[in-house]
């Protein structure tokens, strides 16, 4: 599996079952917006923020939780991608 997979995938994991509550795959698209879709609200930006320092080993900065970054399961992957430096 390749590394964007592999973040892709957490992700997706993460969202589906602490925000979605299931394991069907099918309940979450990869450009679905966390925030215009209901899916995640302003506490849980937090929550997913916290995933993500912990998960992947980053800092975030607060100028950084923009929807350009936080806001779906892409932009999460393409940021994620940019701050470990690895091509996405």
């Amino acid at each position: 599996m390749s590394t964007t997979m592999s973040i892709e995938t957490q992700i997706r994991n993460y969202i589906l079952e602490n925000f979605l509550y299931t394991k069907d795959e099918g309940k979450l698209r990869n450009t679905a917006s966390f925030l215009e879709d209901g899916i995640v609200d302003s506490t849980g930006i937090l929550e997913l923020l916290l995933f993500v320092e912990e998960t992947f080993g980053i800092q975030v900065e607060d100028e950084e939780v923009i929807p350009d970054n936080f806001d779906s399961v892409v932009r999460l992957t393409r940021y994620i991608c940019m701050k470990k430096n690895i091509p996405c």
